[in-house]
C-alpha cells in the first residue's frame, strides 16, 4: 500500500493490545444489528478509511483481508466512530450476503445467553 499511514491525529488516539490491534465491531446501519467482531491494526483502519470497504487484520493467517474480498459477502462502510476509551471502532456497514464465515447473517445468530423480559 505504498508509504501512506494512518493520519496522526487518529493513530494518537489508539490505544492497542500488545499485538498492536484494536477491537472493530460491524453494525448494520439498515436496523442497528451487531453483525461481527474482528481486529483491526493502524494499516487496516487506514485502507477502511481510504476505500469504505471493510478491512480487518486476520491473527491466525497474520495477514489483511477485506470483507467479501473471496465470499462476495462484502461491508460497505458508511461511518467509522472510535470509542471513548480508543481501544474499539464502530464501522457501520451495508452487509452484502451473510456477515458470518458460517453463513449466518449476524456472528450472534446462535448464541442467545439471555432473553429480554416479557414484561
Amino acid at each position: 500500500m505504498g508509504s501512506a499511514r494512518l493520519d496522526p491525529a487518529i493513530a494518537d488516539r489508539l490505544k492497542r493490545n500488545e499485538a498492536g490491534l484494536f477491537c472493530a465491531v460491524a453494525q448494520r446501519r439498515e436496523d442497528g444489528a451487531v453483525l461481527m467482531v474482528a481486529w483491526m491494526d493502524d494499516e487496516a483502519l487506514r485502507r477502511t478509511l481510504a476505500t469504505r470497504r471493510a478491512t480487518y487484520f486476520s491473527r491466525s493467517r497474520g495477514e489483511y483481508w477485506v470483507k467479501g474480498e473471496t465470499s462476495g459477502h462484502t461491508q460497505y462502510v458508511h461511518e467509522v466512530r472510535l470509542d471513548c476509551d480508543g481501544d474499539t471502532v464502530l464501522l457501520t456497514v451495508d452487509q452484502t450476503g451473510a456477515a458470518c464465515h458460517t453463513g449466518s447473517a449476524t456472528c450472534f445468530d446462535d448464541g442467545l445467553l439471555l432473553a429480554a423480559d416479557a414484561g
